[in-house]
């Protein structure tokens, strides 16, 4: 009998040669992450011919809805280890039930934050002391972000479970049509209509849409061996207990690393609010490289997570070798460009505002440094995430923020004087550590695996 489509990749993913299984399954989520980059550069350009205080309020509340968004984030990727070990297992039944119960899981969840925050988004604003100047042009952008969880919920839920299946070439085509009404619609709202920064929101509700009813469609499909079905929605102690143990330090670990970046944009604006429109941007400027090279991580966690489900300890960890050294190169290749292009490309940000530049490339300059270090972590996190380490990944996301960067900051506020430069340096200094970091852990987990095995207790 002819082998189904998910069939043929499960097997290629079992047993292809690694090389070709890390490009062909991981190469599509790091063009997807590239696109998603896009995103907010085109977001991030757009609004900076709005005003400069567009693009802080941008920066700004953005890193409160990746706060938010970590709870769903979290049960998708947790749950995406789970379905991914199930696959590689053939075990489809029990695959099946989790994909359903998750989807129904982040729909309630999605639901209830927008109840939680909308009606109070003022006050959280305040709370996390987001500038005066920004709250008065961000307000409504921040309640139409949030009122877009429940898309970015499923979608996300989706995009995962679509990674576990190893079929990552729909995810990528799927993201280019997005981008595309994207752009079209903000161009249509900002430079033809002249709108704000609440219509690029609206802009970005709905191209995320596009992929929810591409969701749906798929997930209701009768054809579909792992459809969504009511009758397998099991909130039980088999479901809660796995996925619950996968995903609650992954939530942590974004949680406390996106507070970290809104305690540290709060340190920033005692610079003045446009060095957190700068640093917004110096971030928007690193993602150029480390979002291609997260996109091979997260193709890694599926490959390996594929393989121990299939009991091949040594193939995942080849994984891992592979996506490396793949990473590697991306990093290395990506701080060579941005270092001779930076000018070029951050006078396409600040829009003939020379100090609003010189604010960027103080920052960034530093920040561009650390990009091979942070290369290894992005191979190191899908070797944590692959294992089941998740409690581990939440250490490292810990480390690099509130023992590297945070204490840098304040060190360089509080005894120097080198103004929005310190930001810059503090990035440089958290985002190298944290790759020394990571490197040990990386050394210790193939370690202890190839001399004393590997069991994972939730599956």
């Amino acid at each position: 009998m002819k082998m189904t489509g998910e069939q043929e990749r499960r097997q290629f993913i079992l047993e292809g040669n690694m090389w070709r299984v890390v490009i062909l399954i991981s190469l599509p989520l790091a063009l997807y992450n590239s696109f998603g980059q896009l995103f907010g550069v085109f977001d991030t350009v757009i609004a900076s011919r709005i005003s400069s205080d567009s693009v802080s309020a941008i920066a700004y509340l953005n890193q409160i809805q990746i706060m938010v968004n970590s709870i769903g984030s979290a049960l998708a990727i947790g749950g995406s280890i789970l379905i991914a070990r199930f696959i590689g297992a053939n075990n489809i039944e029990t695959a099946r039930r989790f994909i359903s119960t998750l989807f129904a899981t982040v729909f309630l969840l999605g639901m209830v934050i927008i109840v939680a925050v909308v009606p109070f988004a003022e006050q959280i604003l305040r709370f996390s002391k987001t500038p005066e100047s920004l709250i008065g042009v961000g307000k409504i952008y921040f309640m139409i972000q949030i009122v877009m969880i429940v898309v970015i919920f499923i979608n996300n839920v989706f995009i995962a479970t679509e990674k576990a299946k190893g079929n990552t070439k729909s995810i990528f085509y799927l993201n280019f049509v997005v981008l595309s009404v994207k752009l079209c619609m903000t161009l249509v709202f900002v430079e033809v209509m002249h709108f704000g920064i609440e219509m690029m929101a609206i802009a970005s509700l709905c191209s995320h849409l596009i992929i929810t009813i591409y969701a749906v469609r798929v997930l209701f499909n009768k054809n579909n061996e792992m459809r969504f079905a009511l009758k397998d929605v099991r909130f039980n102690k088999s479901f809660i207990m796995p996925v619950g143990t996968l995903s609650f330090p992954i939530f942590m670990e974004k949680f406390l690393f996106s507070f970290g970046k809104v305690i540290v944009n709060s340190m920033s604006a005692s610079y003045g609010a446009n060095v957190v429109g700068a640093l917004g941007i110096s971030n928007t400027l690193g993602g150029i490289i480390t979002n291609p090279t997260n996109g091979f991580g997260d193709g890694e966690a599926s490959i390996i997570s594929q393989n121990l489900g299939n009991k091949n300890v040594d193939r995942a960890l080849d994984a891992f070798r592979k996506t490396l050294m793949v990473n590697l190169i991306i990093g290395s290749v990506g701080f060579i460009l941005m270092t001779l292009f930076m000018d070029q490309i951050i006078s396409i940000f600040a829009k003939d505002n020379a100090a609003f530049a010189a604010n960027i490339h103080s920052i960034y300059y530093y920040e561009r440094i650390a990009a091979i270090t942070l290369a290894i972590t992005s191979s190191v996190n899908g070797l944590l995430y692959g294992f089941g380490y998740t409690k581990m990944a939440l250490y490292l996301s810990i480390m690099r923020l509130f023992a590297f960067r945070i204490p840098s900051l304040y060190v360089m506020k509080t005894f120097t004087n080198l103004g929005s430069e310190s930001v810059g340096i503090a990035m440089m200094i958290s985002n190298g550590l944290v790759g020394i970091a990571a490197s040990a852990m990386a050394f210790y987990i193939v370690y202890k695996v190839k001399n004393k095995g590997y069991h994972a207790d939730f599956i």
